[in-house]
């Protein structure tokens, strides 16, 4: 079953619109993680804000977003201010241009999601826009707002659904001329198909199993280990514990009912 959409809007190109859902493509939650604890106790240690200058906690209401214009010196952004700059992409990716779909160099895609159809009456429309772009080869250029930011992405086609990927700025991405001019052009021909051969030998067909986390099946490994290790607590049934703890009160309860009757027996023969 797939995971529940992280974002529902429209797919648009010109007059032809549809609902979608969006999906991310990859996920963090198998890996191992820890908490933070205080070694002495085996408490699980809490982060919170705290005023640098006051060195008191801060309370969720009074925390805010502050642009840095000098030393100690912010401006504050208000939830109506972030949200009056809200685009028209916020709800809506808009197709704008195609281009070739081997045109967009690898290092300007960030991060994939799956793109589908949220509503039965609206497959048709998503089916055509893709189809259409797998038939000329060309992927879907437009913007749309994730994490308050408006960020770039493409859409490419991938069996019946579409891949859109959030792509970096111009800005974000290094040249990579800087990093690389000082290599060699050329390589010594004579040694090339000797490392041919070597590249034939380890050609293997794809598997997601050569992208395994050596370093995680460790962890999970040592945690199986120390977890059989540790003596299992001895469990008490919940409701004997609680007779145990109220016993007393309960008792005391009952006599003192008991002999406030008795006595309001006697005061009544007395009468």
């Amino acid at each position: 079953m797939a995971p529940r959409p992280y974002w529902k809007g429209y797919l648009k190109l010109s007059l032809v619109t549809c609902p979608v859902a969006m999906s991310p493509a990859t996920s963090e939650s198998e890996k191992v993680r820890f908490h933070t604890l205080n070694k002495a106790t085996g408490n699980r240690v809490v982060s919170q804000y705290v005023d640098s200058v006051t060195g008191k906690p801060v309370k969720d209401e009074n925390e805010a977003k502050g642009y840095a214009r000098g030393e100690n010196d912010y401006i504050i952004l208000t939830d109506d201010d972030l949200d009056s700059v809200a685009l028209e992409t916020v709800r809506t990716i808009d197709i704008e241009k195609f281009v070739p779909q081997d045109s967009i160099e690898w290092v300007y895609l960030e991060k994939p999601h799956y793109l589908m159809p949220d509503d039965p009456v609206g497959q048709e429309a998503f089916a055509v826009i893709r189809d259409a772009m797998e038939a000329d080869n060309v992927v879907g250029v437009s913007r749309l707002v994730i994490g308050r930011r408006e960020r770039a992405v493409v859409l490419e086609p991938r069996d019946e659904g579409i891949v859109l990927w959030t792509l970096r700025f111009g800005d974000e991405v290094r040249p990579e001329e800087s990093y690389f001019e000082d290599i060699d052009e050329e390589a010594d021909p004579d040694l090339i198909p000797l490392v041919q051969q070597l590249i034939k030998q380890k050609t293997k067909k794809w598997s997601p199993a050569m992208v395994s986390d050596p370093i995680q099946e460790s962890l999970l490994k040592i945690i199986a280990e120390k977890k059989k290790a540790l003596k299992p607590k001895k469990k008490v049934a919940k409701g004997k514990d609680e007779a145990e703890a109220k016993g007393p009160n309960v008792i005391n309860i009952m006599d003192a009912l008991r002999k406030s009757v008795e006595a309001d027996l006697r005061g009544r023969k007395k009468a």
